[in-house]
């Protein structure tokens, strides 16, 4: 893509005039106070900027930032950074979106992307992907659910929000290289009238871009969230929940129904060496907001 193309990350805090973010520097740690890795933030699009201030603007929407503790841009030295490229220091922060659909009978879909991809591949994660020149977030959302998967949800009548957003890095962990690629993900809720199973039949996935897709219920999604990262067996104490799950793996133009331990889903990001087949940590966070979007409408 043209980098005239591409949607940027644009910064403003407190009376500073607005910035394009660097690749090198923390978003999340720009607003978090004391080094954390969370913050609340106004975001939104306006001219083909993406804006996240401390400030709200007109057309922006809250939303909670974070970043992994092992984020590599957060703990890059100087002379890491220093040492980097030019053409990767003067790209600045590139937005992608990541929709997680939830059916009517609650449960969301992730996929899992195809082996032959140079960035994250064999990571579960939801249907998403970058911006293109004058898209709208959820425009674009669709537009990459529909790419990867073959489900149109596009011009239907449809519920949706932002989750919140997820500074996201690759490779993930500093031990594993230098970053090549640093993104703001903006990962959006949608709401489908369908259950997952009517949904299911409309699924036509790119082998390309996805070898896998699965629906996750939210009994699953307690377990991949609470799987910690760098802790070794975590989410798998409890030997008498469910063991596997059903998926659908991509060969082709055919589908098949397979079933996948739910062990596999509660890997994480190896600390050296090639990746493994897991549920992206950023996926985790989305998953997390998620799940209390589901206990607040039960409150309510």
């Amino acid at each position: 893509m043209e980098s005239a193309k591409r949607v940027l990350v644009y910064l403003r805090k407190e009376t500073s005039l607005l910035q394009c973010a660097k690749f090198v520097q923390g978003v999340t740690g720009h607003f978090a106070p004391g080094g954390q890795d969370r913050a609340t933030v106004n975001c939104g699009l306006d001219h083909n900027q993406f804006i996240i201030s401390d400030q709200p603007f007109r057309g922006s929407r809250k939303a909670q930032l974070q970043r992994p503790s092992f984020c590599p841009i957060k703990n890059l030295t100087v002379e890491q950074a220093m040492s980097l490229p030019e053409e990767l220091t003067s790209r600045g922060v590139d937005v992608g979106v990541a929709v997680l659909v939830q059916s009517v009978n609650k449960r969301v879909l992730l996929t899992r992307r195809a082996k032959e991809l140079r960035i994250f591949p064999n990571v579960w994660v939801p249907p998403g992907g970058h911006m293109e020149d004058g898209e709208q977030l959820h425009e674009a959302g669709l537009r990459e659910l529909q790419e990867e998967t073959g489900l149109n949800l596009q011009g239907a009548d449809l519920l949706w929000s932002i989750l919140g957003l997820w500074e996201s890095a690759f490779p993930p962990l500093l031990s594993r290289g230098l970053p090549q690629r640093h993104h703001i993900v903006a990962y959006l809720l949608v709401s489908s009238n369908e259950t997952y199973q009517e949904l299911q039949e409309k699924l036509r996935p790119d082998e390309q871009e996805v070898s896998a897709c699965a629906w996750i219920d939210p009994a699953i999604a307690e377990r991949i969230v609470a799987a910690e990262e760098g802790v070794k067996d975590s989410g798998r104490e409890n030997p008498g929940l469910q063991t596997s799950i059903r998926i659908t793996e991509v060969r082709g133009r055919s589908l098949t129904q397979k079933d996948l331990a739910v062990s596999t889903l509660l890997n994480t990001a190896p600390i050296d060496g090639e990746d493994t087949e897991r549920v992206s940590t950023g996926t985790k966070y989305a998953l997390e907001l998620w799940l209390e979007t589901l206990r607040r409408d039960e409150v309510t």
